[in-house]
């Protein structure tokens, strides 16, 4: 009974009448029309300027990235060549402290054997102008014991007053 039904009813709402048919194809080639000049071409003229937009953003990106790779390659490079300096400027100066200490060391010894020298050639003519005072010294006292002996022994000899008398002519006629 029910398959009955099903053909007894009215499909007439369901069964496209030919002018509806031309009349909903004409409105909806209008509104296309419409929609694709006034939205679809703006809509796809945004939709191409964002993938170019997007295209140049991944471009611009990788051109930083490579950018950014080459800048630390060169940062490290003269990361290395500054290590490099400064292991340079460490060894110099250290070649300069070890000959400057060198030259002072140097300068010192000669200066130390120049003191010592002169202090040996002072100590050598204290020593002589010593001996010279000694030997002076010396003589002065002999030639005192010697005028007191003379003055003894020649106080009450008359040979003996000649016998100096005879030394004093020949020493004058030396």
């Amino acid at each position: 009974m029910t398959a009955y039904l099903f053909l007894a009813a009215d499909f007439s709402v369901i069964r496209p009448d030919p002018g509806l048919v031309f009349w909903t194809t004409l409105i909806f080639l209008i509104v296309w029309f419409v929609l694709g000049r006034f939205a679809f071409r703006p809509i796809q003229k945004a939709l191409k300027k964002r993938e170019q937009d997007i295209q140049e953003s991944l471009d611009e990106a990788k051109r930083t990235r490579e950018d950014m790779a080459n800048l630390k390659a060169e940062n490290e490079q003269l990361l290395k060549l500054a290590q490099e300096e400064r292991a340079k400027i460490l060894r110099e100066a250290k070649e300069a402290k070890e000959t400057i200490i060198n030259e002072a060391k140097t300068r010192a010894k000669d200066e130390a054997r120049k003191i010592v020298a002169s202090a040996k050639e002072e100590i050598e003519h204290q020593k002589m102008a010593a001996i010279t005072e000694v030997k002076n010294q010396v003589g002065n006292m002999a030639i005192d014991i010697a005028e007191r002996l003379l003055q003894k022994e020649l106080k009450g000899n008359a040979e003996q007053e000649k016998f100096v008398n005879k030394l004093v002519d020949e020493i004058k006629l030396n």
